[in-house]
């Protein structure tokens, strides 16, 4: 995600780093590259010319201070401009109305239904919300059926009453969710390949009787130029107050992100970053503008680490390193949690400068910690908390035991004795983390 046009964006400030002073003359060759940088990223024209002559009007009308560095006063210059694309504040969903009723709309094959799943999960899960899915797209093959599976995995009840009219299916499923308390309602609505009168005649009849809350729009990120025609036409005719990127995990430049809210002003409120019904996230526009500057999203990896660890068990975690009591039993606990996570070369991007330091193109392959879990859990509980026990024997019994070889049993015990000194030497305040 952004990776080309972030490279290209930190290309561009190198040639002004170790200058004196920000000038016409050092400046315009920057500008130049970043102009390239956003046209080859799918970035709407208009915006990229605007976005050029703004950066380049506050650079050379400010000046740089003793402590301020020509290259770090670009940097900050081209991320507030990024910022300001992006819409500057979080467009937060509305939660405040009993029940609150959103309607998902969208082109077919946007991920619309796969979202209203995501969207219910994560109200759940992030909001302690009751969820209705609403199942409206009567005219895709299984479509109905789809939602019904996603609905069963998540354990969110689906309302479907099979090709009945959308406009009745909404009104009946009005009254299933008030006997059922639901708080949150979301209506996945049919999509077509194109955008048509007959489509938007159904979309707005629905919006006419139901008049949700939020009538959020489902765009591929991958779509480049044609996405601002596809808001554009949404907009129009139902009035949006929302849109969600989805397959931002995909091989997409990123342009759409930058043009949607400066032309249509129409915020993102979501972006969908990876295939699980878990991977979809509030979309943060100082987060973005950091992540492709390769700043990194150290509030990211925060809060999904909070997903599945308490502070106190966190606090506690600290604690057993900084002791020097941390043992494999803790770092088994650890790689469960870990692969909660999701892909970890995910949460690797997430690291500042990691494209920088070539970690953007890291795999980490599953079967790895597969083994690593495999050759822990042959140990005993007193082995896990003692490893300095194993000798010989009780390797090559954990080595059997877990389908692997004594080397890479030796190997991980190895690996697990560095890592414990590496933590000794950051509590001694001998080593400095990397961010």
């Amino acid at each position: 995600m952004f990776e080309y046009m972030g490279d290209r964006l930190s290309n561009a400030i190198k040639n002004i780093r170790g200058m004196g002073k920000i000038t016409e003359e050092n400046i315009n060759d920057a500008m130049r590259e970043i102009r390239m940088a956003l046209l080859e990223a799918d970035v709407n024209y208009q915006v990229v010319k605007e976005f050029v002559a703004n950066v380049k009007e506050k650079a050379l009308g400010m000046d740089v201070g003793k402590n301020l560095k020509p290259d770090e006063l670009f940097i900050k210059l081209v991320k507030d401009e990024l910022i300001s694309l992006l819409g500057s504040d979080v467009a937060l969903l509305e939660v405040h109305k009993y029940p609150t009723i959103l309607m998902l709309v969208g082109l077919q094959g946007s991920g619309k239904t796969t979202t209203a799943g995501k969207l219910a999960n994560y109200l759940r899960k992030k909001e302690s919300k009751h969820p209705l899915l609403v199942a409206c797209d009567v005219y895709r093959p299984a479509a109905i059926d789809q939602l019904k599976e996603i609905g069963k995995s998540l354990q969110i009840s689906v309302f479907e009453e099979g090709k009945k009219n959308p406009v009745e299916i909404v009104k009946d499923a009005l009254e299933f969710a008030k006997n059922e308390k639901n708080d949150y309602i979301i209506i996945d609505t049919a999509g077509r390949l194109h955008i048509d009168e007959q489509l938007m005649q159904e979309l707005k009849d629905i919006e006419e009787f139901a008049h949700p809350h939020e009538v959020l729009l489902v765009i591929d990120a991958m779509m480049g130029q044609d996405a601002i025609h596809v808001i554009e036409g949404f907009n129009n005719a139902l009035g949006l107050t929302g849109c969600i990127l989805t397959k931002l995990d995909g091989n997409t430049k990123g342009g759409v992100a930058l043009s949607v809210r400066h032309l249509t002003h129409v915020p993102i409120k979501f972006v969908g970053d990876s295939e699980k019904l878990d991977g979809l996230s509030m979309f943060y526009p100082e987060r973005m503008a950091e992540r492709i500057l390769d700043m990194g999203d150290i509030m990211g990896i925060a809060e999904k680490v909070e997903d599945i660890m308490s502070e106190a068990e966190a606090k506690d975690q600290m604690k057993k390193m900084q002791s020097g009591k941390y043992d494999l039993e803790d770092f088994l606990n650890n790689l469960k949690q870990i692969k909660k996570l999701g892909p970890l070369e995910n949460i690797i991007k997430m690291l500042p400068q990691a494209r920088k330091m070539g970690l953007n193109n890291i795999q980490v392959d599953p079967k790895q910690m597969a083994h690593v879990e495999a050759i822990i859990q042959s140990m005993t509980p007193y082995e896990r908390r003692h490893p300095e026990v194993l000798k010989a024997t009780r390797k090559q019994r954990i080595a059997k035991g877990s389908g692997r070889s004594v080397e890479e049993v030796n190997r991980l015990l190895n690996q697990f004795e560095q890592m414990k000194k590496m933590m000794k030497m950051m509590q001694n305040g001998n080593m400095k983390l990397p961010f």
